[in-house]
């Protein structure tokens, strides 16, 4: 007697499982609720400080009273007439674009160097990869004391070969005060944004080498092309969109770095960023809407650029 009572309660909990198994099979409603701790990641770390940095940037905000009374572009006029501004857009324009283009050429040697099959190769890859793996703070640090005024070692070294102090090529001096003087200060600090970008750089190019068809290789090879020509016609055009892809997060990367400039010049006049300079006006300063303003002038400039590279890449992947 109890038997038919038992099996319509199992039989309609199979019921309701194989309904829930239908629901997430299907890609409709799979795909969102995969995609929700993404969205609500983005919009909580990115959506929420821009929208807050969108208000600040037209209003008056400052660190003693943080009430948002709107003022218009007043923050934005009063930035670009500010001198410290200029020279500050200037320099970041400079080192990104400067860095971006060693990084390119330098990165494109490494990855055809690191395809090739050697004895070592993984070790050669592990130190390529170690600048990007550390953190920048402790990686400036470490240029900091390489580049110091006193005890440089790269000073030391160039002592030794005879190349700087009394009767040398670079000098009477014993050392060259790389973050005191202006143009070696910005040369530094080049230099660094080029150490800790060229390890991605190189990555990502090296994974679309790989990522080449191997009888696209041997048909270039059978036809006579030499190194040269595979390079440049078939390398290179086929490497394009992997290009574009490293060069924007590298602009991205390098144009809003505060980091490199504030350890190692403390943002002077010389060497001042976009980056420093907004947190000198908005922190240090106390005036959030200028500093606000100031860190929003290059959003719509990358915005732009972001959708120029990605639009070259994808039109050249269909081409």
């Amino acid at each position: 007697m109890s038997a038919p009572a038992t099996g319509a309660p199992l039989g309609a909990a199979d019921d309701s499982r194989d309904r829930g198994r239908y629901l997430l099979d299907r890609t409709s409603l799979l795909g969102p609720l995969l995609l929700l701790p993404a969205v609500v990641y983005i919009l909580a770390l990115v959506g929420f400080p821009l929208v807050l940095a969108l208000l600040y940037s037209v209003s008056d905000a400052t660190i003693g009273d943080q009430s948002i009374d709107l003022v218009g572009l007043d923050n934005f006029a009063d930035a670009w007439g500010d001198s410290g501004f200029r020279q500050a857009l200037r320099n970041t324009v400079v080192f990104t674009l400067v860095s971006q283009i060693v990084v390119v050429i330098l990165a494109n040697i490494l990855a055809l160097v690191l395809s090739a099959d050697f004895h070592g190769k993984r070790l050669v890859r592990f130190l390529v990869l170690l600048p990007w793996t550390t953190p920048v703070a402790l990686g400036v640090i470490g240029w900091l004391w390489m580049l110091d005024s006193v005890y440089s070692p790269i000073d030391w070294a160039l002592r030794e070969v005879g190349l700087l102090g009394r009767g040398t090529p670079l000098g009477p001096r014993r050392n060259m005060y790389w973050l005191a003087e202006p143009q070696r200060a910005q040369l530094s600090v080049l230099l660094v944004h080029v150490w800790r970008m060229l390890p991605l750089s190189t990555v990502i190019l090296l994974a679309g080498l790989t990522s080449i068809p191997q009888d696209v290789r041997e048909a270039a090879r059978v036809d006579g092309a030499g190194f040269w020509r595979q390079l440049f016609w078939i390398r290179l055009p086929l490497l394009l969109p992997i290009m574009a892809v490293a060069v924007l997060f590298g602009m991205v990367f390098t144009s809003t770095d505060m980091t490199v400039v504030y350890i190692l010049t403390r943002g002077n006049a010389d060497t001042q960023v976009l980056a420093t300079w907004a947190y000198f006006r908005g922190i240090d300063g106390g005036n959030l809407g200028q500093g606000a303003a100031v860190a929003l002038f290059l959003f719509p400039a990358l915005a732009g650029i972001a959708a120029l590279m990605l639009r070259i890449a994808r039109r050249t992947e269909t081409s």
